[in-house]
């Protein structure tokens, strides 16, 4: 493969800052597993200047939430909300239980039963990104999720009334005012005031994706979410303007959300970047988009389409558009990504907001070996399995007793060999001393 880039990404990943990241968190779940509501309180205090009576919202204020929530804003999260709910139920349906019996007697089965408790984090940082209460809590109660806690910041001292609205609507059975580290940390070790939940998702800035790698293992998580990725496969026929327009949309997340353009056409990658100039001079969020495409932006040259869509499993983006003639195609082509948008009229901002899929999705090239959050991520499968024909159990016995003695677990083949000897009348000399 050749490939000609016309534009590199000026920056890589700072490892010291990483590091500091790390450490900050470390010190703040330690101080909440050991002090609870009051470690709790403190660094709510220190990083959102934040300290009401109870972090807790009850039903009285956050029916006051919405009453200051406009009608539209209303309307469109529900509407949101009901897509969301509609691929969720489908992608429940699509998990079935099943039971089969293997030879006369043998069955095997399995079920999916939803975890108990679930955390859903709800940023609030730069947006209130009321979205993510219905990509977590409602993803889960379609899963059968029982209980629900959502948390989400105060933005600059207020209670942002919209996202409480969506978490409400979206059936969490409790909101808190709290976030950052301190949320997560609460959530997974349980404190006096909060409990402790079985799985948590949603994305977050850094500290919180790094509070929630820390807890992994005593806790479920969704993913190990890194900045926003957005990569844009084109052919000769996109529309510049148009590319331009995504790529930035998603820029805007943040400084260090990479915004990358693979294409076959030097036109199109030639206006694209003039466009993106263009359109940065009056952007409102200019600053956080124009430092990503600064910082992280990259446009590729190719020869063809299999080539780019070759590079863009390389990449293994979180969000990638295919702005070609023939969008289907990279169904077939591709393999690595966290969701697939087709075509000019689909845009990843839809996928972010209000379409139905989630987009609580693989970062940092994970989408070669996981998906994003769906209804599955909520389910244990759990497998089971019963023998009611005694000579079927006999014989599976003798199976079992070869097949541990050649990894010398005896006692594994003992259980085995019981069986055999209960049900095929089989001689063993370890049972009949046993019995002397």
């Amino acid at each position: 493969m050749v490939a000609r880039h016309i534009k590199t990404a000026g920056l890589v990943a700072n490892t010291a800052t990483s590091q500091k990241v790390s450490d900050i968190v470390k010190g703040v779940i330690d101080d909440i597993r050991t002090n609870g509501d009051k470690a709790v309180r403190t660094y709510s205090e220190k990083f959102d200047k934040w300290s009401p009576s109870s972090f807790k919202l009850t039903e009285s204020e956050i029916q006051e939430c919405i009453s200051k929530v406009p009608a539209q804003t209303i309307a469109d999260i529900k509407e949101a909300q009901k897509n969301v709910r509609t691929f969720a139920e489908a992608q429940r349906a699509s998990i079935k239980d099943f039971e089969i019996e293997i030879q006369p007697g043998v069955f095997l089965g399995q079920r999916n039963n939803p975890i108990s408790t679930a955390g859903a984090y709800i940023p609030g940082g730069r947006y209130p990104l009321l979205a993510s209460a219905h990509m977590t809590i409602l993803t889960a109660k379609v899963a059968g999720v029982k209980h629900v806690i959502a948390c989400t910041p105060p933005i600059l001292g207020q209670i942002p009334n919209a996202t409480v609205a969506a978490a409400h609507f979206a059936g969490a059975d409790e909101i808190f005012l709290l976030g950052g580290t301190q949320a997560i940390a609460a959530m997974a070790l349980g404190t006096e005031s909060i409990k402790k939940v079985d799985f948590i998702a949603g994305p977050g800035n850094a500290f919180v994706a790094e509070a929630k790698r820390q807890l992994f293992g005593e806790i479920g998580i969704d993913l190990l979410a890194g900045p926003t990725e957005v990569l844009i496969v084109a052919d000769e026929f996109a529309d510049p303007f148009t590319v331009a327009t995504d790529l930035l949309s998603q820029a805007e997340h943040g400084p260090d959300s990479p915004p990358i353009l693979i294409t076959t056409s030097e036109g199109v990658g030639q206006q694209t970047i003039k466009f993106v100039d263009e359109i940065l001079k009056n952007m409102p969020t200019a600053e956080l988009a124009g430092t990503s495409w600064r910082d992280y932006g990259e446009v590729v040259i190719v020869d063809s389409l299999d080539e780019a869509y070759e590079l863009a499993d390389v990449y293994s983006s979180e969000h990638v558009q295919i702005l070609t003639q023939s969008p289907r195609e990279a169904l077939e082509k591709m393999r690595n990504y966290g969701s697939l948008f087709l075509g000019e009229k689909t845009c990843v901002s839809y996928g972010d907001k209000c379409i139905g899929t989630n987009h609580v999705l693989p970062t940092r090239k994970a989408g070669r070996y996981t998906g994003g959050l769906w209804v599955g991520k909520y389910l244990k499968t759990q497998t089971y399995q019963e023998v009611v024909d005694e000579k079927a159990s006999g014989e599976i016995g003798r199976l079992c007793g070869r097949c541990s003695r050649a990894e010398n677990f005896e006692g594994h083949a003992r259980s085995g060999d019981l069986r055999a000897h209960k049900y095929l009348q089989d001689s063993y000399s370890w049972i009949d001393e046993a019995n002397k």
